[in-house]
């Protein structure tokens, strides 16, 4: 089975890895490609220094197909990256957090498959007369940041296919083949990863989050700086529930975001999360997820497929 994102990424498997702040790194990016799936780099931590040498690393990590999203909002020199990617022919980029004819015209122009990712009709209309290859569609109930007024993944990715025929990755809710194939059956060509893939042998955050995954509801997150910018939704802990109750702009410093993400400490900062943590019931390596969920989304298809043809 082939899709138009397929095709374009030189993929094997329709999946995509989100680009998690401090996450999205080397190690976990190019376990995802190696499985068949497309890798991110992430931008979003702002460790342009640190980002760098993790582009670099995926050339030796692995020859497959990966890529790296530019957060628009969080690297202070947009110019240099540019450069940098350009230079190092990086094949793919997404962007994100920002204005997508700031960037993507230029991207093209240099050769750059260019995917934008997009909360509402309104952004897929600003994506593709930039002149976007493609969409990555992000539902509301996604971890990480977010547009606190956005929608569903449900709602989203069927209004957007309908209206742009450029190839959509569904992120937001999907976490296996059941849900891949109701992405794809709302228009979507691929789909895009988060909280399953934090949920991974090989991520490279701590054992405390990915239990605190496994162990929690599909209830207990936490959209934080819902009146602010950016807003996020993460996994409900007091911190959490005490900053979204307070309504005040959530300023966390980095000492604190690194004792929850590399220390364990569930309350000195915040830890991104999705609705769909509720499904996920152990941490399993990368290649597991991939193939798993691409074989069950086939069956899955399949046999849709044989109840329309009773």
């Amino acid at each position: 089975m082939q899709t138009r994102v397929t095709e374009m990424l030189g993929i094997e498997i329709p999946i995509v890895q989100a680009p998690m702040g401090w996450i999205a790194r080397s190690a976990l990016a190019s376990a995802v490609s190696r499985a068949g799936g497309l890798g991110i780099i992430e931008t979003s931590s702002g460790d342009l220094d640190a980002i760098r040498s993790e582009i670099l690393a995926m050339r030796e990590l692995t020859d497959k197909p990966w890529g790296v999203n530019v957060a628009q909002h969080f690297v202070r020199d947009l110019d240099g990256l540019f450069e940098f990617l350009v230079e190092h022919e990086v094949g793919f980029v997404t962007t994100s957090a920002g204005d997508p004819a700031v960037l993507v015209p230029r991207l093209k122009d240099a050769g750059v498959t260019t995917f934008h990712v997009v909360p509402s009709v309104r952004g897929a209309e600003k994506a593709v007369a930039a002149g976007v290859d493609g969409l990555v569609v992000e539902g509301i109930e996604g971890g990480g940041f977010k547009n606190a007024d956005g929608a569903s993944t449900l709602v989203l990715v069927p209004e957007i296919a309908s209206r742009f025929d450029v190839p959509i990755v569904a992120a937001g809710g999907i976490v296996d083949g059941r849900s891949m194939a109701a992405a794809l059956a709302m228009g979507a060509e691929g789909v895009q990863m988060g909280t399953r893939m934090v949920a991974s042998v090989e991520s490279p955050i701590h054992d405390n989050w990915k239990q605190a995954i496994v162990d929690a509801a599909e209830t207990e997150t936490r959209l934080v700086n819902r009146n602010f910018r950016p807003a996020m939704r993460t996994l409900r802990t007091e911190k959490a529930a005490r900053l979204e109750a307070e309504n005040e702009p959530a300023t966390l410093g980095i000492d604190s975001m690194m004792a929850t993400y590399f220390g364990g400490d569930m309350e000195a900062g915040l830890a991104m999360s999705g609705q769909v943590q509720g499904r996920i019931s152990s941490v399993e390596p990368v290649e597991t997820i991939l193939r798993s969920a691409w074989a069950e989304c086939q069956d899955v298809l399949r046999e849709l497929g044989r109840r329309v043809g009773t």
